[in-house]
């Protein structure tokens, strides 16, 4: 068994399900088939197990998916004669320690972050976490203004939707980490525009064939507001108790989409004095990452 070569770290909400499923046409990629293992969010002894940790915050897991190293390189047992391999979760981008981890047991990795306007980002995840019944208040404001008390107590990355955004310091651990030819930066809007011309720019980035063309006309993971309270029990129910259920209908599929439109409905924009607000939190932040990565963000800032 072997370890995969590279990482999409990330940002939630930012198009990294659809590009996981992008790469994953690709016959030299090869995409772990579980998208979030998770498995670096977790401290790792030297001998390879991952340390269960509390989190705050409604119903989350206390224990790794994946106890040891071992069972993590399980997940590539499928690897044939694939040279990219790799996993996408999220949460890598955000948490301190996970870039030195996976220097550690990876240190020639290569990362790619998909980054969307933060308060675009942060309006997107809490109506996702709305919608998966992982949200308990339905008041984006009201959410807002609790942040630092739900960072007080460790709650999971999923709740907290204002510090998601800030993409400066979460990348510069990268670029410490790996350097910066290692770390692939893209931008969510250019893959809504363009998502074809997007994933063969990461093919050309993971040394794979960029002539391949793959298929980009599903939609992976949209947002949308439960038709209901009782939608909502029913999402809260689901993925606490039957994640199973999910996994039975494939991402992307016309079941799926046609499930996903009886559910729910166009979400309400968000809110232009919050938006305001968020925008003016991040503008130092949004600098200091134009810097950075040498993309203009000016449109973040509007």
């Amino acid at each position: 068994m072997t370890m995969p070569n590279f990482f999409i770290i990330g940002a939630q909400k930012a198009g990294t399900t659809s590009l996981y499923h992008y790469l994953d046409q690709h016959p030299q990629v090869y995409m772990s088939p579980v998208k979030e293992p998770f498995f670096f969010n977790y401290e790792i002894t030297p001998q390879g197990e991952a340390v269960s940790r509390r989190n705050g915050g409604p119903g989350r897991r206390t224990v790794p998916r994946f106890a040891n190293i071992e069972e993590y390189r399980a997940l590539f047992r499928g690897v044939g004669g694939e040279t990219a391999i790799g996993e996408a979760t999220t949460s890598y981008i955000y948490r301190p320690g996970i870039a030195r981890r996976i220097k550690r047991w990876v240190p020639e990795a290569r990362t790619i972050a998909l980054l969307r306007d933060p308060a675009d980002r942060a309006y997107s995840a809490f109506l996702h976490a709305v919608r998966g019944g992982r949200e308990p208040v339905n008041d984006f404001a009201r959410v807002l203004r609790e942040e630092e008390d739900r960072m007080r107590n460790d709650w999971s990355y999923v709740n907290l939707y204002r510090a998601v955004g800030f993409y400066y310091e979460q990348l510069k651990r990268y670029h410490e980490a790996f350097g910066r030819e290692r770390v692939g930066v893209w931008l969510y809007e250019d893959l809504r525009d363009d998502p074809a011309g997007v994933t063969q720019g990461v093919f050309r980035f993971l040394g794979v064939d960029d002539a391949f063309i793959p298929k980009t006309f599903s939609q992976y993971n949209p947002a949308g507001a439960p038709r209901s309270e009782a939608v909502r029990v029913m999402m809260r129910f689901i993925n606490t108790r039957l994640p199973m259920i999910k996994g039975m209908i494939p991402a992307g599929s016309r079941g799926r989409q046609a499930a996903q439109k009886w559910m729910f409905a166009e979400p309400q924009p968000i809110d232009p004095e919050i938006r305001g607000e968020l925008i003016e939190g991040y503008r130092e932040d949004i600098l200091k990452l134009e810097e950075l990565i040498g993309r203009d963000l000016s449109g973040w800032l509007r």
